[in-house]
């Protein structure tokens, strides 16, 4: 059972969740062998005023 956590700054559609779940599961079917039904994705959004590189904040 892969699990697999994603984090984003920012939101995403519906439809960009949509892709990015297929691809994710396509991609662990295709090179581990792992059904796609098996596959966990967590897609977490974190606002751009939380997500910092180096010491400047994105928002």
């Amino acid at each position: 059972m892969p699990y697999i956590s994603l984090r984003v700054a920012g939101r995403l559609t519906k439809e960009q969740k949509d892709e990015i779940a297929q691809r994710f599961a396509q991609t662990m079917e295709d090179v581990c062998g792992k059904p796609k039904p098996s596959t966990y994705l967590v897609i977490d959004e974190v606002p751009r005023e939380n997500w910092a590189k180096g010491d400047t904040f994105l928002a």
